[in-house]
């Protein structure tokens, strides 16, 4: 699959970061039985990786600003544009050894959402998009699940813990949705989530307390995959309020509608 000048420079800058990630996750896996553990290592790996992406594209795109997880937003010459940055999306699983987390950096100009990239270092798994040109695992083209039955629905979300989210309203939600399908999943990286609904893997997905970078990239392959994204009230808002649902049509539908109900 040819790409964009564009996702070339994206794509090479996740490979860049992903090598030194896959190192750092196998120190990591040493790391797990010592006595003080792993935290520190991982947030230097963090900041690790983060500096790596903002280098490489500011080096190919220098005028293009950043909304970064660890450095925050900082202001390029042109105000359109801006690069948001998750450096590794699952970061609790990263420190626990647990092989499912990701690289995450979308292309925001002038407030849509125009080039994605979301990418597993450790399965090697690379999803891309850019508007209008649909979106890829490695160089297969992805389509949203055709399911419509939503009892056959494998749904995928995020559990609320220590010290964040509204845990009761999530035990609700969890309930309302869990008698209704084949199965609900939590994985633990919103990206890869995402990710998973377009590539077809999870039917739907809904999470509150999301922040941009964990979700920016991953609504775009969604909607380029043929799929549904939209905040918990129905509008086009997730980044800002920092909820999502999403889906094909009818489990879109169907999960946003039950969800509604809860409140």
């Amino acid at each position: 699959m040819p790409r964009s000048p564009l996702m070339n420079i994206m794509v090479q800058a996740c490979s860049k970061a992903g090598r030194a990630m896959r190192r750092d996750f196998n120190e990591v896996e040493q790391l797990q039985v010592s006595i003080k553990g792993p935290s520190d290592f991982v947030s230097i790996a963090d900041r690790r990786a983060e500096d790596t992406l903002r280098q490489e594209l500011a080096r190919a795109r220098p005028d293009i600003g950043f909304l970064l997880e660890e450095g925050g937003e900082i202001e390029g010459r042109d105000p359109s544009q801006r690069f948001i940055i998750d450096p590794i999306d699952g970061t609790t699983n990263f420190l626990h050894g647990i092989p499912h987390f990701a690289i995450s950096v979308a292309l925001e100009r002038n407030g849509s959402l125009v080039a994605a990239v979301v990418y597993n270092p450790v399965a090697d798994e690379l999803f891309t998009a850019e508007r209008g040109n649909g979106a890829f695992l490695n160089d297969r083209r992805l389509r949203v699940s055709g399911r419509k039955n939503i009892v056959d629905c494998v749904i995928g979300t995020g559990v609320p813990h220590r010290g964040k989210g509204d845990h009761e309203l999530f035990g609700r939600e969890l309930r309302a949705v869990q008698g209704q399908v084949a199965g609900i999943r939590r994985a633990g990286a919103a990206s890869l989530d995402l990710a998973w609904v377009a590539a077809g893997r999870l039917d739907g997905f809904w999470e509150r307390d999301l922040k941009a970078w964990d979700m920016a990239a991953g609504l775009l392959l969604i909607r380029e995959a043929g799929g549904y994204a939209s905040d918990l009230d129905g509008r086009d808002d997730m980044l800002t309020k920092g909820h999502v649902v999403c889906g094909n049509e009818a489990s879109h539908r169907w999960l946003a509608d039950t969800l509604k109900k809860v409140r």
